[in-house]
């Protein structure tokens, strides 16, 4: 009698186990805390207690403070843990003009390269941003506002310039959604983007960068005015 031979199972029998990124799920609630203001700046983060909160250990929100500081969100002191960035005037300042800079040379060029359909939609994109200005959280209009702008960003066609405003958006949610409450009509505020998507849908160069530098200029002014020249 021949004994029936046990054949283990081809190995394209099986799919892969998808881990979940915990540090990334860490990273993104910790984040939205900061920019939510439910973590104010300066306020510490106290790994022990967020990882009870969290129900996961300290090393994936260690990790993911890691990474909010690499961003700048976060900044480590040896001995003291991660605490929420401060942010002064020069710093807001600083921000602003590299990134007046970026969106002028980005609209420019989105105005050569951008097909008219793409420029076109930057005005439906203001017309959502208005319908929806007085019913959206905070950080859900600070989300629309900066789409715009990357939209923008991205319809130049450079890869070196999307890449490197891409770089700011942290920081720049972060100022944004600090300053975002010293506007008082938040319709009117959405509507400050109008004539850019007008002048970009006219591919007026000159028209774009004044209205561009004209909203972007009020926005700092915004931000700043948050914070001691000191």
């Amino acid at each position: 009698m021949t004994s029936r031979r046990t054949e283990s199972a081809p190995v394209s029998a099986f799919t892969s186990i998808q881990v979940p990124d915990l540090v990334g799920v860490v990273e993104a609630q910790l984040q939205e805390a900061i920019l939510s203001g439910r973590i104010a700046p300066g306020g510490r983060i106290i790994e022990a207690e967020l990882a009870r909160q969290m129900g996961v250990s300290r090393a994936p929100v260690r990790e993911a403070a890691r990474r909010l500081e690499s961003l700048g969100l976060l900044v480590s002191r040896p001995r003291h843990g991660f605490t929420v960035r401060t942010v002064s005037h020069k710093q807001v300042n600083d921000l602003y003009e590299v990134r007046t800079q970026l969106e002028l040379l980005g609209a420019a060029l989105a105005c050569q390269h951008a097909s008219d359909a793409e420029l076109a939609q930057l005005d439906a994109r203001v017309d959502d941003m208005v319908a929806r200005a007085e019913t959206l959280t905070s950080q859900e209009r600070v989300a629309l506002d900066l789409d715009f702008h990357f939209t923008i960003s991205a319809l130049s066609g450079n890869h070196y310039l999307h890449r490197l405003f891409d770089n700011l958006q942290t920081e720049v949610r972060m100022f944004l959604a600090l300053s975002e409450g010293t506007h008082g009509d938040l319709k009117a505020l959405a509507e400050t983007h109008r004539p850019i998507a007008h002048a970009m849908a006219r591919r007026d160069v000159d028209a774009v960068q004044q209205a561009l530098r004209f909203h972007l200029e009020d926005a700092k002014a915004h931000a700043c005015g948050l914070f001691s020249k000191n």
